[in-house]
């Protein structure tokens, strides 16, 4: 699986970043349909929400799936953002039906 992340109004941040790619990989090897992964980390400020945002979209056979959070550290809102991809994941396999 191909993993492209960007930062965008906030510093790159390694630690992060292998986090995301290793719990990815993670997903890619339980779901090996999974075809890239695309994912933004952001920082705003406002008074809505906590202001670290995850986004990380999936290539996938069907519609793209697609999770993002909002949490007070990337590494809270990247956990979140991968829950909200796995219970998607679950929901897309089960619709998948094997071809005889």
């Amino acid at each position: 699986m191909k993993i492209d992340i960007q930062f965008v109004r906030t510093e790159k941040n390694p630690y992060v970043e292998d986090l995301l790619i290793k719990k990815l990989n993670k997903l890619d090897k339980k779901y090996d349909w999974i075809i890239s992964a695309t994912a933004l980390f952001k920082q705003e400020k406002r008074s809505a929400g906590k202001g670290k945002i995850c986004e990380v979209r999936l290539s996938v056979p069907g519609p793209r799936i697609f999770a993002s959070s909002d949490e007070e550290s990337f590494e809270k809102a990247a956990d979140e953002t991968v829950k909200d991809l796995i219970a998607q994941l679950k929901d897309r396999k089960s619709e998948m039906k094997p071809h005889i």
